[in-house]
């Protein structure tokens, strides 16, 4: 399921790579939520990640926001930890924890339908997907396959929502194990990430979206060694 022969844009240590992703983590939990529609300002993300109050936020998306922390940090102290079926269902259980994604880490038992196209999704079956999740881990370098697992389980769309969070939280979980960087989309392409998104689904074919995620959107420090 690879399509292209990436190479590692970043070479950290898991150390280097983890101080990334801590030094960041607000930033990146800003974009996320952006990108899922919540119209939060990077200093209101502050505050919620801190524990301040903001009156005039919905209820749900203070939640969701929250609900990124807690599932950064799982991500974060099961670094070593293999990725595999159980830890991503695990992520989507902090994603859409205190009631906010209906059987939050369980996979869905209903049909659901994606905005902005009309492609039918297929239900998910657990056993296939740990089949094709176990295909995907064959691929050897950690980039090409984070991008790759994550594009999959977004189209799979496993869960009843919070896919996309999900997703890139599995993929960054690999990128961190191997010193690789952190997949981010920055706000000023969201619009086009979220375009080749629609794009992909319905066609099958990542490669457009996974070129354009590796060249616009992943962040990390070049350190000197």
């Amino acid at each position: 399921m690879s399509i292209n022969n990436l190479k590692n844009k970043f070479e950290m240590t898991v150390e280097e790579n983890i101080f990334v992703a801590k030094r960041n983590i607000v930033d990146y939990i800003w974009k996320s939520a952006n990108l899922e529609g919540i119209a939060v300002t990077y200093p209101d993300t502050e505050a919620i990640y801190n524990g301040l109050s903001v009156p005039e936020m919905k209820v749900d998306d203070i939640i969701a926001i929250n609900n990124l922390k807690h599932a950064w940090r799982f991500v974060l102290e099961n670094i070593d930890y293999p990725i595999d079926y159980p830890l991503i269902c695990e992520i989507n259980r902090n994603v859409g924890g205190d009631n906010l994604i209906q059987r939050a880490g369980f996979v869905r038992n209903a049909p659901v339908t994606i905005g902005g196209t009309k492609w039918c999704l297929e239900m998910p079956i657990e056993s296939q997907i740990k089949e094709q999740l176990a295909d995907i881990l064959k691929i050897k370098n950690a980039t090409d396959k984070a991008l790759t697992i994550m594009f999959y389980c977004m189209r799979k769309q496993m869960f009843f929502d919070g896919n996309k969070r999900t997703s890139m939280l599995a993929a960054n979980q690999i990128m961190i194990a191997n010193g690789a960087g952190i997949i981010t989309i920055p706000i000023e392409y969201q619009r086009n990430f979220t375009s080749l998104l629609i794009d992909f689904y319905e066609s099958g074919n990542m490669q457009k979206i996974k070129n354009f995620t590796y060249e616009k959107c992943i962040d990390g420090i070049a350190f000197q060694k």
